[in-house]
């Protein structure tokens, strides 16, 4: 076994390794970025070895700094997590001509499940389903719609290195392709180091689910169950879970069986994923199809270690370390259910927008969970897992991905392990950024959701219109109202007895309370023994000190968290997927609210405004050009991904502001419309 390892990478997947190194003995190894210089990561690891700048090309990017370090300190093998450097066969082959262990499987794997193009052929040649499409060289726009052409839309284009999102494009029809060929090759080359681009049909109602491959260097491989990652958003997982509601065991078993066959053809040692695709519209679930192998750890890895006790970081070294695998494929169970939701610095109000910034606060709902090295170990605490990267004070930077942190829960149904996402999303504290914790909530509390009728359209299809807060039920509301009673009770209380105040007992808080969420209004009334909200009692019990922020209530019988902000005449409180504004007046007042004027928000409509920080990448439009509703007037990259932004309306050019190439801030006037 290795004394010591290096892992080539940053973030959440490098706690999530040195977790398990340090338990197994292992000495750890880091590589930081300027960036990077106070991460969590660092300060795990027992040494830390700076390699450049902020920007990965400059840095994570860049193998010979990676051996450079791994010749500094001595390391043995290096771990390439995902991303980065995990896939490119390049750098397994000089790590190997330098005589470090690659954690991860052989060179060969690597370049023929890497290549999006090659896999296809080779997968076809195996008697694997593929997706019908065109697996050669396109050669420019006019080829690429020849192609989309004969395959028939909608089709998908995507860059033959790409991953996690990066690199797709979803053509309804020609102008479609057009438009996205070109940005497609640009991400390609800008994330990846390759333009290639390959174009496929794609399957309505798809449902994307995927076989994690476990093997060694003895030719053991086994089929670790399915995940089911349909909830996507623009490609990008953002809930997973294992097992699949929609995979029975006849298809589990032709689904493992058939992605071993195709391992075993390219020789497959360590972990891996066989990504599948499955018609939602073939109730057999036999319409399934190869979509691509994944030649390292996915994100959602603990999904499956939760089902199936098994550590895969601690797999993955015990292969790279020449011992055989300790089970066999019917050692393979499912003990429970298991989800986990991605929680990323987007910002879910605004159209899912990139949110990068300072974490003034970050709280997760359980910090540091310990893998003991038995199976429950993998679960965290009382079900709840939390792996992260980032601290308090702390920035998401604009040079990386914008994940903070992934939250695992798992329960012995499913029902169980979404009940306890709810519980902690509600527990889950960031400020100063924009976050999508309310959106998972949501999505966990959504019906579809809960009867497992899940396709990679669900967002699309749901939120048309996008997001503005989970719905709340009257039920919730009437509580919500009755916590707002007791909060301004208690506050105004506090108020009197503060030094310098009036405290007569004359002049004791109000028991009668308007409080106004949204359209709805209520009459909450404190008694002693019993509160009532329009006449009909509420039975709740919780602790508030005035000025706490975060409130633990119990709601008949069951366990409430809410998070509170105090505004001029109530309280932002957050629970449930939503952001409530409550006003909160004294009944004998509050008639006089409906003579406040409101402030009218400025007219913005003149404006395009760069919705978030990037990088102005192309200019569509020139001054004194007309534009019609839907013209692309200029696109912006943020988080390695192109956003292209629109007229909203029929207009003229009237003043360009920034020019291709320049760094923009969040609400920077790109151009003035007329």
């Amino acid at each position: 076994m290795f004394s010591k390892i290096l892992i080539a990478n940053r973030g959440e997947i490098a706690c999530r390794v040195i977790k398990t190194a340090r338990r197994m003995g292992i000495q750890t190894v880091a590589v930081y970025s300027d960036a990077d210089a106070r991460a969590p990561f660092v300060k795990m690891a027992d040494e830390a070895v700076h390699i450049g700048p902020s920007p990965a090309a400059e840095s994570y990017l860049i193998a010979d700094k990676i051996i450079a370090a791994c010749k500094q300190t001595g390391a043995e093998a290096v771990h390439p997590g995902y991303g980065f450097l995990s896939e490119r066969t390049s750098f397994a082959e000089a790590l190997a001509a330098e005589g470090i262990e690659f954690i991860g499987p052989p060179v060969g794997a690597i370049a023929a499940m890497g290549d999006k193009i090659e896999s296809k052929k080779l997968a076809k040649e195996a008697g694997v389903n593929v997706v019908p499409g065109f697996v050669g060289e396109i050669e420019d726009t006019e080829h690429a719609v020849r192609i989309s052409n004969e395959i028939g839309y909608p089709v998908m284009m995507k860059a033959s290195a790409g991953g996690g999102g990066k690199g797709m494009r979803l053509a309804y029809n020609e102008k479609d392709v057009r438009e996205g060929f070109e940005s497609v090759k640009r991400e390609g080359l800008n994330s990846f180091g390759d333009d290639r681009v390959f174009i496929e049909k794609f399957i309505l109602n798809p449902r994307h689910i995927e076989i994690q491959i476990l093997g060694d260097k003895h030719g053991n491989i086994l089929y670790l169950n399915e995940r089911e990652c349909s909830i996507q958003r623009r490609h990008q997982k953002v809930v997973e879970e294992a097992p699949s509601p929609f995979v029975t065991p006849k298809m589990r078993k032709a689904m493992g069986e058939q992605c071993v066959a195709l391992a075993r053809a390219v020789g497959y040692f360590s972990a891996g994923t066989v990504e599948l695709i499955v018609s939602g519209a073939d109730p057999t679930g036999e319409s399934f199809y190869f979509l691509e192998m994944n030649t390292r750890l996915q994100v959602e890895h603990p999904v499956t270690e939760a089902i199936t006790g098994i550590d895969l970081v601690e797999q993955m070294i015990r292969v790279a370390a020449g011992e055989k695998l300790s089970m066999t494929q019917e050692d393979i169970g499912i003990d429970g259910w298991a989800i986990e939701n991605r929680v990323y610095a987007e910002d879910p109000y605004r159209g899912f927008l990139p949110s990068t910034g300072r974490l003034v606060e970050y709280k997760p709902p359980l910090e540091g969970w310990t893998d003991d090295g038995s199976a429950n170990g993998r679960r965290g605490v009382d079900g709840v897992r939390v792996d992260d990267g980032v601290y308090e004070g702390g920035e998401v930077s604009m040079f990386y991905d914008p994940m903070i942190a992934k939250l695992v829960t798992w329960g012995k149904t499913r029902d169980e392990a979404a009940d306890l996402q709810i519980q902690a999303l509600d527990a889950f504290r960031i400020k100063g950024l924009g976050h999508n914790v309310d959106f998972l909530s949501a999505i966990m509390q959504h019906p579809r959701f809960r009867s497992g009728e899940l396709t990679t359209g669900f967002i699309a299809e749901e939120y048309p219109d996008g997001f503005e807060g989970a719905a709340a039920s009257e039920e919730l509301l009437r509580a919500l109202a009755a916590i707002g009673g007791v909060l301004a009770t208690a506050d105004a209380d506090r108020a009197r007895h503060v030094d310098q105040q009036l405290a007569d007992d004359d002049l004791a808080a109000p028991g009668d309370w308007a409080v106004k969420i949204g359209d709805n209004e209520y009459t909450v009334v404190l008694e002693e023994e019993a509160i009532t909200v329009d006449g009909e009692p509420v039975e709740l019990s919780f602790d508030y000190t005035p000025g706490e922020t975060m409130v633990d209530i119990e709601l008949d019988g069951e366990a409430l968290t809410i998070q509170l902000a105090p505004t001029r005449t109530g309280y932002a409180v957050t629970t449930r997927g939503a952001t409530h504004q409550m006003r909160v007046l004294p009944a004998r007042i509050a008639h006089l609210a409906r003579h406040m004027l409101e402030k009218v928000p400025p007219d913005l409509s003149k404006l395009l405004i760069c919705p978030m920080p990037g990088l102005l990448v192309k200019l569509h439009v020139a001054e004194g050009e007309e534009v019609q509703p839907g013209q692309p007037l200029a696109t912006v990259e943020a988080m390695k991904m192109e956003n292209i932004l629109r007229a909203e309306k029929q207009a003229v050019v009237a003043k360009i502001n920034a020019a291709e190439g320049d760094s923009l801030a969040v609400d920077a006037i790109i151009l003035e419309l007329e």
